[in-house]
C-alpha cells in the first residue's frame, strides 16, 4: 500500500508491501512498531527505541509526540490521493488549524501573541508533562487567531491551545 505522508510540512512517499517491507522515498527501512496502549506505541528502528504518543485528529491527520517533540502528520493512502487529484485539491494549507495539547500538563510559556505571524516549525507553546518540557510547534505558516491558554495553566490532553489561520 502506498501513502503520501506529510510531517510538519515535509512530504514522504511511504510504501508497505505485502511482506511488510517499508520503503520511505524508495529507501528500504527496518522498523518494529508495537502498540503499548490506545495511543502509546514503541518503535524500534535499527538499534534505537522510541516511545510515541499518536493521537488521531480525524481520518487523515495525526498528532504525534516523539522524544518530547510534537509532529503534525497528514496521511493520504492511494485512494485519497486519487480522489484529491480528481477534486483538484492537493492538501490545501488554508483554513483554521489548531495546536492541541498532546498530553496533559502545565503550560510553561506561550511564545506568540494573537495577530502575530508564525512560520512552520516555530515554537508556539512550551508544555511540561512528566517532568519534561515539550516545545509545541506551528504545523504551518500562518497567523495566530486565538490563544486559549496562558502560562501556569494546567491543561488536559487534546485541549486546543492555539488556533491559526
Amino acid at each position: 500500500m502506498k501513502y503520501k505522508t506529510t510531517v510538519n510540512g515535509k512530504t514522504f512517499d511511504i510504501d508497505i508491501n505485502a511482506e511488510g517491507e517499508l520503503r520511505v522515498n524508495g529507501e528500504l527501512r527496518h522498523a518494529d512498531f508495537v502498540p503499548l496502549g490506545d495511543t502509546l506505541f514503541s518503535v524500534i528502528r535499527e538499534t534505537l527505541s522510541h516511545e510515541l504518543i499518536i493521537e488521531p485528529l480525524n481520518s487523515r491527520e495525526l498528532d504525534i509526540v516523539m522524544n518530547g517533540r510534537q509532529y503534525q502528520v497528514n496521511v493520504l493512502d492511494e485512494r485519497a490521493m486519487l480522489m484529491g487529484i480528481r477534486k483538484g485539491d492537493a492538501a490545501s494549507e488554508g483554513g483554521e488549524i489548531s495546536v492541541k495539547a498532546p498530553m496533559p500538563g502545565l503550560i510553561v510559556a506561550v511564545t506568540v501573541e494573537e495577530g502575530h505571524e508564525v512560520t512552520r516549525g516555530q515554537t508556539v507553546v512550551i508544555l511540561e508533562s512528566m517532568k519534561m518540557q515539550n516545545e509545541l510547534k506551528s504545523p504551518r505558516d500562518g497567523v495566530v487567531q486565538r490563544i486559549s491558554v496562558k502560562a501556569g495553566e494546567t491543561v488536559e490532553q487534546n485541549k486546543i491551545l492555539i488556533t491559526l489561520t
